[in-house]
């Protein structure tokens, strides 16, 4: 009769097969994956330039573990899927995990990752946001013609007593309201503010130092500002006049507005009881809102459905046909929100639980700087195969979590993959891709 350690425990048997099972496999892991986070971090010199840029005060004599081991183990488990700073106490001991950050021995424990987090300030937050910049313009070989910057705010509710939190009505619960700004899928800004002020704040004086960077680097790019009526601010638009940056925003309708397209209206809805069908009618306008210096072009939509009217305006300095700028160039902003659901609900950018403001604006770009990491790869090495346009949830579900069977040595360090892994030809051109050999 077989002795039964008291590790070893069974479940029903089938077929006459006893099924014995026991936590003795040796190193094994469910995260092979985030050694391609590594190669792609190898590509950007990502986080090696955040730790040389981010301040550290601490004694070097008494540091075991170096700030760029830290930023590397903390932004890779945000990529992995591991939110909370306790998930590390159990990922520290992982051998794949220790091969990511490159390090033979046990990584940090969730306190030590606590402090790294507790002494941020605002020169990190400065500083991160500079290497996310510097890691856009480095991505492009050539200088490009075009450039469209999104610019939006969202929602960050909060339950605790966080520093900066406020009841905001419009959202209803006591919230912050971050400011992001893509270009393409490609981030460039992860802003956290409170949500007691405007949802424009601050976006002027951002727009003005992206375009100035952005200028140096490519004298003859045209630029084009694009957001939500939420932005669409005298000052900002005077000055996008002024520095020869185009826009296309969104304007909350008014009386005045809806008096100018009653004609365009009209003509829609004798349209739509003609046919029964949607209409949808366009044209351009000139209009003058009081606090502005003159008048703009604006951008008229007349829809008319069975559910009745639904005018919709835009102010723009491009120039063309109006139905085209608004379905093509206007509207494709919306693809910005599902990049920061790709941040919220994917890389857990609302994390903010920290009671200090700086250490919580601190997670939201550690956050942001895992989705530079996911976006590369998406972008570079999984062009043109199944998962080019997937989100991040899927690319970390059928990439990065992968059964593995670490065996290391003095010379030597294998990961064995699951033989039964299903995207084996898809890993291999990935890790390709990404410098593998």
């Amino acid at each position: 009769m077989t002795n039964r350690t008291q590790k070893e425990f069974g479940f029903p048997s089938f077929d006459r097969r006893k099924i014995e099972a026991s936590f003795d496999g040796g190193d094994v892991s469910s995260d092979g994956g985030v050694i391609l986070l590594r190669q792609v971090d190898r590509r950007l010199g990502l986080i090696q330039s955040l730790a040389t840029l981010l301040p550290d005060s601490r004694d070097p004599a008494q540091i075991t573990h170096s700030q760029e081991d830290l930023l590397r183990q903390r932004i890779f488990g945000i990529a992995q899927g591991y939110e909370d700073l306790n998930d590390h106490d159990t990922l520290r001991r992982d051998l794949v995990w220790q091969t990511a950050v490159e390090r033979s021995e046990s990584l940090a424990s969730s306190p030590t990752l606590c402090r790294l987090e507790q002494r941020a300030d605002r020169k990190s937050a400065v500083e991160m946001h500079k290497v996310l910049l510097e890691t856009f313009l480095a991505s492009f070989k050539e200088a490009p013609r075009k450039l469209i910057l999104d610019f939006d705010a969202t929602d960050d509710r909060v339950h605790g007593n966080q520093e900066g939190r406020f009841f905001n009505g419009y959202y209803g619960d006591y919230c912050f309201l971050p400011l992001y700004v893509f270009c393409g899928e490609q981030l460039l800004v992860s802003y956290l503010r409170p949500s007691s002020r405007d949802g424009a704040r601050h976006a002027w004086a951002i727009l003005k130092l992206l375009v100035e960077r952005l200028r140096t680097e490519w004298p003859g790019v045209k630029i084009i500002f694009r957001a939500d009526s939420g932005f669409c601010r005298p000052r900002m638009l005077e000055w996008c006049d002024w520095a020869s940056v185009d826009y296309v925003v969104g304007l909350a309708r008014n009386k005045r507005l809806e008096a100018l397209g009653a004609g365009l209206m009209k003509k829609a809805e004798e349209q739509f009881k003609a046919t029964g069908k949607k209409q949808r009618l366009f044209e351009w306008m000139k209009y003058g809102a009081d606090t502005w210096h003159r008048e703009r072009r604006i951008i008229a939509k007349a829809e008319y459905t069975e559910k009745g009217s639904n005018p919709r305006f835009v102010v723009t300095s491009l120039e063309g046909d109006a139905q085209e700028i608004y379905d093509n160039v206007y509207c494709a902003r919306g693809e910005m929100e599902n990049r920061i659901k790709e941040q919220q609900l994917g890389l857990f950018s609302d994390r903010t639980s920290a009671h200090r403001w700086w250490a919580n604006q601190f997670r939201v770009l550690l956050s942001a700087v895992a989705y530079v990491l996911m976006e590369t790869m998406r972008r570079v090495a999984l062009k043109g195969t199944e998962l080019a346009r997937a989100q991040v949830g899927t690319i970390r579900l059928k990439l990065l979590k992968i059964g593995t069977v670490i065996i290391r040595n003095t010379r030597r360090i294998r990961l064995l993959f699951a033989s039964g892994y299903p995207y084996q030809e898809l890993f291999r051109q990935v890790a390709g891709a990404l410098g593998a050999t």
